[in-house]
């Protein structure tokens, strides 16, 4: 019945003083210590059930690339690396042995890496003797360009195999233990986002605008545009005025009886307006410690309703007293609502290639950048920054920590779930060799046939690769895009 004015918002062109500069750094770093403390946590998952089970781990690392500070303790080193773009632990035995050689160090028959080393020192052609050895672990596999992907990663796989790891080598586990190990570090990220999820709406909770039901006017519409809802417009000149304009409705009135009818709640007075088929209404309002009747006046124009339906409907053009309810939600509650995000960030995912060529034709200028296109953790970081710098009406702490939660639970969804496609090198590539693993056991089982070879996920090499370099070069473009064209917040 009501109609809420749009407007148009102009630039902020003033300049940010020190106080929304440190809180928009401080901001952005809330962010980054989230993405890697989520990053060390993820790899914490495999981690934890690799070392349960059994296998050696070497490496314990944050980021890729050089090194920027590392410790080891026992066996293994942790450390932390220069591009903090994700993480790995190193697993000892993670593809099946390829050649005879490679069998032979699994079995624990094999020359272990520190005595090789001292071998080769005392050689006299050391490099020559290496480099034959090398070329032993690779032997058998044929010359082409992928074969020889799988057989050089396979061969630097068991240049850490020491004759002791026989029985800690990850190809060896069931494959229940394997599939636990992988699908650990997801379900990290997913109970990180149901944790935050669940603290943001447990505590904030959703806040929304709901009408008291109370007969109380609270706005009062200029005009009406026929055909159109009646809401969310700009009025001209030509436009006739509201038929609650013309019966002199002010804000604050409140409305006794419609057309004679006497009226306790908003519901009441809306069907009442909306059957009026007579076009002429007589309006009862309480002003203060007076009772007026206004009208009659026309009310014959009709809009369309807001359902979709089509159907037109009598207008008054007033609005209901409204106030801000909260509603505090509980565990299943949120992950009804997470089951919603998750089927969304499934068709993100989906469209991925799709939404990131948008964002490319929105660098080079062919295109805007849609609101809802995907980006990069420097997205992340801008967004979380602007969050925490904005003074717009509305933003308390508790309101921003809010959505600071929410952005950050949502990137770790999206990780999650990324993370379980099942086609290497991502999780879901080794989860998915798993299962099939398990389902040939059971299947021999049945049929009384000997178990079969571990499924060798190092065939899947090729593919990783190619997928390597598309996750990278959307990468970059993703992470291009919100440095040139980043998505507008209106914060």
């Amino acid at each position: 019945m009501g109609r809420r004015r749009a407007c148009c918002a102009a630039w902020d062109t003033r300049e940010p003083d020190l106080n929304e500069i440190l809180l928009y750094a401080l901001g952005v770093l809330v962010f980054a210590l989230a993405m890697v403390l989520s990053i060390g946590l993820h790899e914490a998952g495999h981690f934890f059930f690799a070392k349960r089970y059994g296998v050696r781990v070497t490496q314990f690392m944050i980021g890729f690339g050089p090194t920027l500070w590392s410790r080891k303790k026992g066996e293994t080193e942790y450390g932390v690396k220069a591009v903090p773009l994700g993480g790995f632990v190193k697993m000892i035995g993670m593809l099946p042995p390829g050649t005879k050689e490679q069998e032979r160090i699994a079995a624990g028959l094999g020359e272990s890496v520190a005595a090789r080393k001292a071998r080769r020192a005392l050689e006299k052609n050391g490099k020559a003797a290496g480099a034959s050895e090398d070329a032993e672990l690779v032997r058998g596999s044929s010359t082409g360009m992928f074969t020889s992907v799988i057989s050089s990663t396979r061969a630097g796989e068991f240049e850490l195999v020491e004759p002791e790891d026989k029985d800690r080598l990850f190809y060896r586990l069931p494959a229940r233990k394997k599939a636990m190990v992988m699908l650990a570090g997801p379900m990290v990220n997913l109970l990180l986002a149901f944790g935050l999820f669940w603290g943001a709406f447990g505590t904030y909770g959703e806040r929304a605008m709901e009408p008291t039901g109370s007969t109380v006017v609270a706005l009062v519409s200029d005009c009406a545009i026929v055909g159109g809802t009646g809401r969310d417009v700009v009025c001209t000149p030509e436009d006739p005025a509201s038929p609650a304009k013309q019966l002199g409705i002010e804000v604050g009135d409140r409305i006794v009886s419609y057309n004679g009818t006497a009226v306790q709640r908003w519901d009441d007075l809306t069907a009442l307006v909306h059957t009026n088929k007579t076009g002429q209404a007589t309006v009862v309002v309480q002003r203060g410690d007076q009772e007026l009747t206004l009208g009659p006046a026309s009310t014959a124009v009709r809009v369309k309703t807001e359902d979709g339906s089509g159907a037109e409907v009598g207008y008054l053009g007033v609005g209901p007293e409204s106030v801000q309810v909260v509603h505090r939600l509980g565990p299943v509650a949120v992950l009804g609502k997470m089951a919603g995000y998750t089927t969304s960030t499934v068709s993100t995912i989906s469209k991925l290639p799709e939404r990131t060529w948008g964002v490319l034709q929105a660098i080079t200028g062919q295109a805007e950048r849609s609101p809802d296109s995907p980006m990069s953790v420097i997205g992340g970081s801008r967004v979380a920054g602007e969050i925490a710098a904005t003074s717009n009406p509305g933003f308390d702490v508790a309101s921003k920590s809010f959505l600071l939660a929410m952005v950050i639970a949502s990137f770790n969804l999206f990780i999650g779930i990324f993370n379980l496609i099942p086609l290497m090198p991502l999780d879901g590539g080794h989860i998915g060799g798993a299962l099939w693993e398990g389902i040939r056991n059971v299947v021999a089982k049945l049929r009384g046939l000997p178990r079969p070879r571990p499924v060798d996920v190092g065939k899947q090499l090729p593919v990783a690769m190619v997928l390597m370099m598309a996750f990278a070069g959307m990468s970059i473009i993703l992470m291009l895009g919100d440095i040139i064209v980043p998505i507008k917040t209106g914060l």
